[in-house]
């Protein structure tokens, strides 16, 4: 039997004719103005929402507020926004009451006030909104204004679950995932995650495709995890085409490919995911799936290791070590060695202790070199980390006392957020760098 297809009209397309026909020639403004939206046409969207915004129409000015929100069609003004969003609110707009909400737990166009963004978000739910109940579950969640309350979090996540918000949903499953306000239950997760996907959500997609990688209240499947990766990543969801290249990558239930490897880290990468901004670095570093180019290596690298990602800031400093794609320079190795060290990067403790130890970019000090070889070594004490055997010859070129004292430092650098700190107090100011 032959099936019948038939074509929807987009739902705010819906809605807005349902308005047209009660109110009159006015909304038809607006639907015009919501055509010239959806095309990108910003100018003729301002000129159609601006007049029926100043009539009072709220959803007018709901979007003429996004559109100062956003930049579209006229210069950013969070002030204007924010202006906008406060005469829609306050006609019982949800989405506007929401938004409002959004600018005070932010700090856009307002001073940050989270006891205001609670308000809003109160009013909007009220209103019926999915969205304003899932951001009262982040209040509690992060204890922004309120205690933190997992449980209470939990409860708000719920609300706009049931109410078909698919974010909310992917919180829930992650919080039986974490096992956070409730038992962990990696079944109960997957179950949320799967909600989620139904209402074509790429996060879900990707959250769903990582249970099956991991085998998480499942068997493990990596067809099914690439499955759902390749759903995500054809929506352009950055750490699903992350997750996408690792697969291709190491050949996990698909055949390994260096080039489809590199053509998804890149899709990532280029959306500033930095895990794939490290991994292309390395492909171009190894000519894996791409022609071998150091500097070009070197620039992805940077990239990552300007957001933090300690991995990438290992292998900047490790190219400045050597001179590959860069200049070698020894006090630009150590300045991405010394942010890799600070999150606890094993392999980069040991180096920035050879550095200190052979006075290259620093000048010479065993005692913290010995303090990173024991950091290092007690992070990773398998024999491929060299910081084992560097520990063990050291100590014998130190006395007593000097060890002593590099124990008290290595124990001063392993207190949370206070290696650097703890470093640079032992150090005289004067000896920390050195040229070249």
């Amino acid at each position: 039997m032959k099936t019948l297809k038939f074509q929807y009209s987009p739902l705010w397309l819906i809605l807005a004719w349902g308005s047209a026909l009660l109110a009159g020639p006015c909304q038809a403004g607006y639907v015009e103005g919501m055509a010239a939206y959806e095309r990108k046409d910003f100018i003729t969207a301002l000129q159609e929402f601006k007049p029926l915004a100043e009539q009072g129409g709220s959803d007018a000015q709901n979007r003429l507020a996004e559109m100062y929100d956003n930049g579209e069609g006229v210069p950013q003004d969070l002030k204007e926004a924010v202006k906008w969003y406060r005469l829609a609110a306050a006609q019982g707009n949800s989405t506007a009451q929401t938004s409002l909400g959004v600018m005070y737990y932010l700090g856009r166009g307002v001073a940050k006030n989270f006891n205001e963004a609670m308000r809003w978000y109160q009013l909007a739910t009220e209103s019926g909104s999915d969205r304003a109940p899932k951001l009262i579950g982040v209040l509690h969640y992060f204890g922004h204004g309120v205690p933190q309350d997992f449980k209470e979090a939990l409860k708000w996540y719920r609300v706009a679950a049931t109410r078909g918000n698919a974010a909310a949903q992917i919180d829930i499953g992650l919080m039986y995932a974490k096992g956070e306000g409730v038992a962990q239950d990696y079944q109960e997760a997957m179950k949320w995650f799967r909600l989620a996907t139904e209402s074509g959500s790429a996060d879900a997609q990707n959250r769903v495709g990582e249970m099956y990688e991991i085998g998480q209240g499942l068997t493990q499947d990596f067809k099914e995890a690439l499955k759902w990766y390749r759903m995500a990543a054809e929506q352009g969801h950055a750490g699903a085409q992350h997750n996408l290249g690792g697969m291709y990558d190491s050949g996990l239930g698909v055949a390994q490919d260096y080039k489809l490897a590199a053509h998804w880290y890149r899709l990532a990468a280029e959306q500033g995911h930095a895990n794939a901004q490290n991994n292309l670095g390395s492909m171009y570093g190894k000519g894996q799936g791409v022609a071998e180019d150091f500097i070009e290596s070197a620039s992805w690298y940077r990239r990552a290791a300007e957001q933090g990602n300690a991995t990438a800031q290992s292998n900047l400093g490790a190219m400045y070590a050597v001179g590959k794609g860069v200049a070698q320079d020894y006090k630009e190795a150590v300045k991405w060695y010394r942010l890799a060290a600070e999150q606890g990067n094993a392999a980069v403790q040991n180096n920035l202790g050879a550095l200190y130890e052979n006075g290259q970019g620093v000048a010479a000090n065993r005692i913290v070199a010995y303090a990173f070889y024991s950091l290092s070594a007690a992070g990773d004490s398998s024999s491929a980390n060299r910081a084992v055997d560097n520990l063990a010859r050291l100590s014998g070129t130190l006395s007593a006392r000097e060890i002593a004292i590099a124990k008290e430092v290595a124990r001063e650098m392993t207190k949370p957020g206070n290696l650097l700190k703890a470093l640079d107090k032992y150090l005289p100011k004067s000896t920390r760098t050195k040229k070249n």
